[in-house]
């Protein structure tokens, strides 16, 4: 292999292909600011919100973003995720808005089948409550189209009526990058600003911009089961079960959510640049290999976002 093709394999896509995809997040952050009255951008202190953040500071500069960050918490987040998502709010200082899945679990509108049970499909529910309290009518979120079947059929620029429901039969046409905003009383948009961008993509960006991310994307010795073909990090709330060995293996985590249905995966990668390479070579979905609530089928995930879901 020559140096150049093996520059290729490396860097499949050129700084101008990066550039498209951070102008177009750009255009799509500056068209939701002058085209909604309440607007905010989800961020959780994962690397897609990262990114996303990242492209804000260049559409309006650092400690100028003209919308707050709201956080919905499911209580069961990594320590090292909420720590760092206070960090980087503070450093640009950004309004952070966090509303919590356990307070909507106090006033009796979620209630869990089981303690253990995942929190993740509830925050639609905290969400909602949310947008009502602050009448939010512009949500942006770092959602991209690879990640899951059900997310690659939503527009970028998604409708949700008065109840939040999502309508996919329903969805206005984009053509030509012009998109209809027009809203009737109690209606609000998700709008997914990288929703063309991959995996891959995200972390050639990461890489480029040199931007910091929750230590626990890299590598780390983390104590983890196997369970049904993924390994479980063993926590308070996910602990061994009958039968298991524990391990003590290299990991990083691809994906970052709730602890209860959140898997690492076995990897040596210490940057940015180790994980560009680990993902050109990944057979399995960010989604796939690492989360133990996407294990429904496509139908289902659709139906949790016609019911208010991210």
């Amino acid at each position: 292999m020559n140096a150049s093709s093996h520059s290729d394999l490396m860097h499949p896509l050129s700084n101008a292909q990066l550039n498209a995809l951070e102008e177009e997040t750009i255009f799509i952050l500056r068209e939701v600011a002058a085209s909604f009255e309440r607007p905010t951008l989800l961020f959780s202190g994962g690397k897609d919100s990262l990114v996303m953040l990242k492209c804000a500071e260049k559409a309006f500069g650092t400690g100028r973003l003209p919308y707050p960050l709201l956080m919905i918490d499911t209580g069961h987040n990594f320590s090292e995720v909420t720590a760092f998502r206070d960090k980087r709010a503070k450093e640009l200082g950004a309004e952070l808005i966090v509303r919590s899945v356990e307070d909507s679990m106090a006033r009796g509108t979620v209630r869990l089948s089981r303690p253990d049970e995942p929190r993740n499909a509830h925050q639609s529910v905290t969400l909602l409550e949310a947008i009502e309290e602050f009448k939010f009518d512009a949500l942006m979120g770092g959602a991209r189209r690879d990640e899951e079947k059900a997310r690659a059929k939503e527009r970028i620029f998604s409708h949700r009526d008065s109840f939040g429901q999502w309508q996919p039969k329903a969805q206005r046409p984009e053509l030509w990058s012009l998109y209809n905003t027009k809203l009737q009383p109690g209606e609000h948009f998700r709008v997914f600003p990288i929703s063309n961008w991959t995996e891959l993509d995200v972390w050639q960006y990461i890489e480029r911009e040199n931007i910091e991310l929750p230590n626990i994307y890299y590598t780390h010795l983390r104590e983890v089961v196997e369970r049904k073909g993924l390994l479980v990090p063993i926590t308070e709330l996910t602990p061994a079960q009958a039968g298991e060995t524990v391990e003590v293996r290299s990991v990083r985590f691809r994906t970052l959510g709730d602890i209860t249905c959140t898997c690492p995966v076995q990897s040596t990668a210490a940057n940015a640049a180790d994980i560009v390479l680990e993902t050109l070579t990944a057979d399995v979905s960010e989604r796939g290999a690492t989360r133990m609530d996407d294990k429904t089928s496509e139908a289902s995930m659709e139906k949790r976002k016609k019911e208010g879901y991210f």
